[in-house]
């Protein structure tokens, strides 16, 4: 990766600045800014937030955002929509192998591939989860979205996220998030590029609270990055695409509107890199929930149910004896969409590919697959089990998950993924005791 430069801590108020004096001191709009910028506030929340969830920042920019004309409508992301289906919703396990890599050319917003979600932007709840599949940078073209704040999860293939706050690269095992409103475009540092994107129609992302954990475990907010400020100025046509209401426009520049020289304040893009997560497991018995993986929620209006919880499954080591090691089999009130960066995941030795998916909706049975028990069953438990070459993860809702009509139709959907249980055999016999 290049040697960019980030400011650390989550959810800090920061300040930075591309050229000497650029940040006004002591007022946030004075009568004149500095080398002739102009000040304007980017709110991510309401006015009236409370402090601790207020999301705002304030931009000193060469060129308003309001120096632009009439949207039109955009053709340009033709896969990408908030179609979550009506209805009654597919209760059945289903499971996609990885999306193809595309032939023709494709930038980030005609790559993405609408999955599942629930909610809507319009409600400002729920998710979208979505696929993208990517050969080319987006070059002139601009974009923001309107509708929710977004969650690149990469598989294949490095990333360069250039926003009007900064600049940020990330890879496989890395995550970042491009807050609601915030103006960027993606950049290709490899051929192609292929991963997992989550808009949060809610409440931002945040960190967990550790309760019982006490001081250290999950996500560290020291090991959070957010970019420094930068700035291009280039007098040359831009197209300006937003996402709102679940609709795409476009607008046409004189220039780039990623133009903002200095700012401050808590509203910002941040990227973390999953390998910094300090994996908590049990010592003694039973294999933990997955909710001591989570590294950011967003929280609902019932306290303990979460709009999103976003956990992954890193290398671990599994020390407890006498247990079954792998997650158990369940059934669960939230809903859950899994994803594989790299590796293998524990519980499903075959079939589940990096870069491919799968959906176990609310009370939809799931666990080990057959293979996977009968190994669990007959380890050898007097030695800890190493889980190492591994990153899946799972975006995990109170609303159950509608799977949307193109993955229905998808070529990648797995057909016979129940019968990955079918050799679950009985056990069962009076004669014989633990």
């Amino acid at each position: 990766m290049s040697s960019l430069n980030y400011q650390i801590g989550f959810g800090n108020a920061f300040a930075t600045e591309a050229l000497p004096g650029a940040l006004p001191l002591g007022r946030n709009s004075p009568q004149r800014c500095p080398y002739g910028l102009y000040a304007e506030q980017l709110s991510g929340t309401a006015f009236t937030a409370p402090r601790a969830d207020n999301r705002r920042s304030w931009l000193y920019r060469i060129r308003p955002s309001a120096k632009q004309g009439a949207f039109t409508a955009f053709e340009g992301a033709p896969h990408w929509n908030e179609d979550f289906g009506q209805g009654p919703a597919n209760p059945n396990r289903l499971r996609w192998s990885p999306l193809n890599l595309p032939a023709a050319p494709t930038d980030f917003l005609a790559g993405v591939h609408t999955w599942a979600g629930n909610g809507s932007s319009d409600a400002q709840t729920g998710i979208a989860i979505h696929l993208y599949a990517v050969n080319q940078s987006m070059g002139r073209r601009v974009f923001y979205n309107a509708d929710a704040e977004m969650l690149f999860v990469p598989e294949q293939g490095r990333l360069r996220l250039v926003s009007e706050l900064g600049i940020m690269e990330i890879e496989p095992c890395e995550i970042a998030v491009m807050p609601r409103g915030v103006r960027f475009k993606v950049e290709l540092l490899d051929d192609v590029a292929r991963g997992y994107l989550l808009e949060n129609f809610g409440a931002p992302l945040r960190l967990p609270e550790l309760g019982p954990i006490g001081s250290n475990g999950l996500a560290n907010a020291r090991d959070f990055k957010t970019p420094v400020a930068w700035y291009e100025d280039i007098n040359e046509p831009h197209e300006l695409v937003t996402k709102f209401t679940g609709g795409f426009w476009v607008a046409q520049l004189t220039h780039s509107p990623l133009d903002v020289v200095a700012w401050h304040g808590t509203h910002a893009p941040y990227k973390y890199d999953l390998r910094d997560f300090n994996v908590i497991g049990s010592i003694s018995y039973d294999h933990p929930d997955p909710c001591i993986f989570s590294v950011l929620t967003s929280p609902s209006d019932t306290p303990g149910t979460a709009n999103l919880d976003f956990a992954i499954f890193p290398p671990r080591i599994l020390a407890m004896e006498n247990t079954f090691r792998p997650p158990w089999f369940h059934r669960n009130f939230a809903s859950e969409f899994m994803g594989l960066i790299h590796g293998v995941y524990d519980a499903k030795a075959d079939g589940f590919a990096p870069g491919g998916s799968s959906l176990h909706n609310c009370m939809s049975p799931h666990g080990p697959d057959a293979s996977t028990f009968d190994k669990a069953s007959t380890a050898d438990l007097s030695k800890a089990d190493y889980l190492r070459g591994t990153m899946a993860f799972m975006f995990e809702t109170r609303k159950v998950i509608r799977p949307s009509p193109q993955a229905l139709q998808s070529t990648s959907l797995q057909a016979n993924y129940d019968a990955v249980w079918d050799g679950l055999e009985k056990h069962f016999s009076t004669e014989h005791k633990a």
